[in-house]
């Protein structure tokens, strides 16, 4: 049977651009869905300059996904959450639907344990995607869908690159909290295999941790030593502090104390999965992906150019 054409929605990100490719190398024919088409994705050019069609959507406009989906007889989604949107993007689900697509990979959060339907709101991130696993659920049912439930993004360190280029001190919010630094490429081929292959015996959630649990004030310091520079790392004096210094990164109020929460957890041993279930989320990035997990130090290696821009 030959693959699926599949549609990528959000292909400048790290993890779309990376899933869009998959499939690419996986021989499906694969669609990019933009909010702006003429946007360039340095990951997707080189040798694959012609292998993908752009098509014009944005989550947030059903009518958009319909067309799309449409237009590129996708068979195949790839989507991510869409923060705000009042129903929890079920008009985008249901668009993807009605205009053909028979399964769906959601990028998810490993914030979300066990059932979707047990998140709580005060857990904010995570239950916004929650709401839309259920939404999925709802719409295309058992069999029709898998969330991807990443750990902790290595690339949410670049929000500490203009810190770091200025070398010296680094503030963040509790840097001895150790996280497990899954890579944005890893996450993509298993979404990218999934996208085309289908579910693989996965039973609606695929749960992906990088395979190193490191403090993230010492990934920072990594980064310093492989840019020459030695850097210091330090918290806030108090966790409203830190809670504004992350809002200033773009997050609403609620996301924020989310966030300074969860690294208080992080930092405080609370709220840390056990060996059990860790060892099965690093399994999964070779298990459905083709490759093992990347290490820290192979991230640090190949990212920290990305500090000093």
């Amino acid at each position: 049977m030959s693959p699926p054409n599949v549609i990528v929605f959000g292909p400048t990100g790290g993890v779309g651009s990376s899933t869009a490719l998959t499939a690419h190398l996986t021989g499906a024919r694969v669609s990019l869905a933009m909010r702006d088409p003429s946007k360039p994705i340095p990951a997707l050019t080189g040798p694959h300059p012609t292998a993908f069609t752009r098509v014009q959507a944005d989550l947030t406009d059903p009518a958009s996904v319909r067309a799309a989906v449409t237009a590129t007889a996708a068979k195949h989604a790839f989507i991510y959450l869409t923060f705000g949107t009042a129903d929890n993007m079920a008009g985008a689900v249901t668009a993807l639907k009605d205009a053909g697509v028979e399964f769906v990979v959601f990028l998810s959060s490993s914030g979300i344990r066990g059932e979707a339907r047990d998140v709580q709101p005060a857990e904010f991130i995570s239950w916004q995607h929650a709401r839309v696993e259920m939404v999925l659920e709802e719409v295309f049912g058992a069999g029709g869908y898998v969330a991807v439930r990443p750990g902790y993004f290595a690339t949410n360190l670049l929000q500490y690159r203009e810190q770091v280029a200025k070398g010296g001190v680094v503030r963040m919010p509790y840097p001895g909290a150790p996280f497990d630094f899954v890579v944005p490429e890893d996450i993509g081929r298993v979404c990218g295999n999934l996208l085309v292959k289908g579910a693989q015996g996965a039973k609606g959630v695929v749960t992906l941790y990088g395979p190193q649990l490191v403090p993230q004030g010492e990934v920072l310091k990594a980064v310093g030593k492989a840019l020459g520079k030695e850097l210091e790392v330090e918290g806030f004096a108090d966790d409203e502090e830190a809670v504004k210094f992350v809002m200033g990164n773009g997050l609403p109020e609620a996301g924020a104390r989310f966030l300074v929460r969860a690294f208080k957890d992080s930092a405080e041993g609370r709220d840390v999965p056990d060996a059990r279930e860790r060892e099965e989320a690093v399994a999964n990035i070779l298990k459905y992906g083709g490759q093992e997990a990347t290490t820290v130090d192979k991230w640090v290696e190949a990212i920290s150019g990305k500090f000093a821009e």
